[in-house]
């Protein structure tokens, strides 16, 4: 085995120092993304997500196959779930742990590093390697990884493969144990094979790592570590059986056949890398999404791929020549091969995230070229770059302080993405500004008319409008355009359902129950059913959806209403019972109680909930007039007056109603 120049040891000696400088300066960068609510991959990550519910399960370890960012990636969902049990869907403990993965990966960047430029004998490998770190961890083009909790897979993955190659330098001291450093080196690189597919990449980039450092050829680094080197190559099995149990892709997210061509595909990746590149250097503007546009003539990005063809051809030289920069070279390329080359992902062809590791190559070569040229002066200049980077890192954090503002942002910097309109106009509608909010639904399916989830979602946010007959119109779209889109059959079906067309809503029930059943849509469906009196196929759905979701109080009133239809007094008291026990204020379950129990004479209990479907729904005419009711077969005419004099003013010359008055008044005279 190669031995380590003999300033190696000298050069390990601890530096806590700039270490505690760089984590005090990543967490002041990003405390104010602590407060950021949940977006955009966050949703199916985290928040509907049911296998982090449970820490101790072993559905942790088996995240949906649904294409969602956790899919086929258990350590993820294993820490979603840690953070589900710290603190259920408030986002706080997800940023925090962000934000120390972002931390613990910047000081082994920094580790990596000065023991790198140690070999080397370079004489200020403490410097370059706090000024690559601290450039690195503070650079704006991070912010998306380290803000979005979904973009947890790079920050695992960073971290892992970081890991491997500084556990793989320890391994290479000579008075180091070098057996378990290696064993560390691969458990670091198994975890990232559970954490994202990019980790495949990473055996050959420790082989190439050193040949370059340390063996100088790759059969000599063979030969020295063989073992360590088959048991790497080893954890790409797990990799392997990982994407297998997801289908072998990430399902509608990833792979081919999939409507997006490769060689279209691989043309909207030159224009990426070039991005990437000027991010790097120039990191405005950013865009959290920037959609899933492709490239469909070599034209329209020859110059993009001309840089490129340029830039692989500089680093297969400097591979040869200049090995240290040929590697940061190889380490871009390698690097981004799985997500910017041919394997189309359809859903976003571009995206920030995906620099997280690459960043570091680029980083440290402008660390180490400003600090051979410079000399002195590099570290302040170098610093001074970093605070700046701070700064807008800062700033952009607060891009990211709720979904209108962040969203705002991204239609205006890439306004003819449409699903930052459909995103921004979710938005506006959950915060009640339902007018803005049409007009980027309206402009999203102008810019992409078949666009589906623009679709669906300006469908649900006609109906919280109460304008059921423009949702159905989205949903008819929606549905003829993914007729296996479950939520828009079950909405469409409501939509219906809001324009007495219960005829027609019962088959997009039953289609979206064949597509995913549920409780709520063999509730829904059981409701359309007692719509048309079809009562006892109405109670089969009933029971079923209690089946699906125990707690379902409205299934035991609508049970109920069927089984006081039918004359079974006994189950409708039983089922009215247990709504109230699941539901304790349900106003309507109290009111029908009262009148069932007044039928049996059971007057007291009667008048108890009559009183409490009275404070509940206090405009609710009925409800008055049958405490009236009972309030008169107590004997208690004044009261019973009350009663119906708020009814009547809530109905007025309600014949029933004043008769019932005239009585009481007869009983108090």
């Amino acid at each position: 085995m190669p031995s380590a120049p003999s300033n190696f040891t000298s050069a390990s000696r601890p530096h806590w120092f700039a270490a505690a400088l760089l984590v005090v300066a990543v967490a002041l960068a990003y405390v104010a993304s602590l407060r950021a609510p949940f977006l955009f991959d966050d949703t199916g990550a985290v928040l509907n997500n049911p296998t982090i519910r449970r820490l101790w399960s072993l559905d942790v370890l088996r995240p949906p196959a649904d294409g969602s960012t956790t899919t086929g990636r258990p350590l993820v969902n294993a820490t979603f779930a840690l953070n589900y049990a710290l603190s259920g869907d408030h986002p706080w403990s997800y940023h925090a742990l962000n934000l120390v993965l972002h931390a613990l990966a910047a000081l082994t960047l920094f580790g990596l590093v000065r023991r790198t430029l140690s070999t080397l004998n370079f004489q200020s490998s403490t410097a370059v390697a706090f000024t690559t770190a601290l450039l690195w961890a503070l650079h704006p083009l991070q912010t998306e990884s380290v803000i979005c909790i979904a973009q947890r897979t790079e920050l695992l993955c960073g971290l892992a493969a970081l890991l491997t190659l500084y556990c793989f330098v320890r391994g290479t001291e000579p008075v180091a144990p070098s057996k378990i450093w290696f064993t560390l080196s691969v458990v670091a690189c198994l975890a990232g094979m559970a954490a994202k597919e990019v980790m495949v990449t990473v055996p050959l980039l420790v082989l190439l790592y050193d040949r370059t450092f340390f063996a100088k050829t790759v059969s000599a680094a063979w030969r020295a570590r063989r073992s360590y080197y088959v048991a790497l190559a080893g954890t790409w099995l797990l990799l392997a059986s990982l994407v297998a149990r997801s289908g072998g892709a990430r399902g509608a997210a990833a792979g081919f056949g999939l409507g997006v061509s490769s060689w279209s595909y691989l043309l909207k990746q030159g224009e990426a890398l070039v991005l990437y590149l000027r991010l790097s250097i120039w990191p405005h503007p950013l865009v959290l999404d920037y959609g899933d546009a492709v490239v469909h003539s070599i034209i329209a990005v020859w110059w993009q791929g001309l840089v490129v063809l340029g830039l692989l051809a500089a680093t297969a030289w400097a591979l040869v020549r200049q090995p240290v920069f040929g590697f940061a070279g190889a380490w871009f390329f390698i690097i981004l091969a799985p997500s910017s080359s041919v394997v189309p992902l359809v859903t976003q062809t571009m995206a920030e995230h995906r620099m997280y590791l690459p960043l570091a190559a680029i980083v440290s070569v402008g660390a180490l070229a400003a600090h051979r040229w410079l000399g002195f002066f590099a570290p302040w200049l170098l610093g001074m770059i970093a605070l700046v980077f701070g700064g807008l890192t800062v700033a952009r954090t607060f891009d990211y302080r709720d979904s209108i503002t962040i969203w705002t942002d991204n239609v205006t910097t890439h306004p003819e993405v449409a699903r930052g309109h459909n995103n921004l106009a979710w938005a506006l509608q959950q915060h009640g500004q339902s007018a803005q909010a049409n007009e980027h639904f309206a402009r999203a399916i102008a810019l992409q008319p078949d666009y589906v989830a623009a679709r669906y979602s300006w469908g649900v946010a006609l109906l919280d409008q109460g304008r059921a007959t423009d949702a159905i119109a989205q949903f008819e779209v929606a549905v003829r355009l993914a007729p296996a889109h479950a939520d828009a059959q079950l909405n469409l079906g409501n939509a219906l359902m809001q324009v007495a067309r219960a005829a027609d809503a019962i088959p997009h029930y039953e289609e979206a129950l064949r597509l995913k059943p549920a409780a709520d849509a063999h509730f829904d469906l059981g409701v359309a059913l007692a719509d048309l009196g079809r009562n006892n196929e109405a109670a089969l759905h009933f029971r079923a959806a209690l089946q699906e979701n125990p707690a379902l109080p409205e299934a035991h009133y609508w049970l109920a209403r069927i089984a006081e239809r039918a004359g079974q007094l006994t189950d409708a008291e039983r089922d009215y019972t247990e709504t109230l026990r699941l539901a304790p204020e349900h106003a309507a379950a109290h009111a029908r109680l009262g009148v069932l129990l007044a039928r049996s004479d059971r007057l007291p209990a009667a008048a108890e909930h009559l009183r409490a479907a009275v404070r509940l729904a206090p405009a609710d005419a009925d409800v008055h007039a049958n405490l009236g009711n009972v309030l008169l077969l107590q004997n208690q005419p004044r009261e019973a007056i009350a009663e119906y004099e708020a009814a009547l003013r809530l109905r007025p010359n309600d014949p029933r109603t004043l008769e019932s008055l005239q009585l009481a008044r007869e009983a108090l005279r």
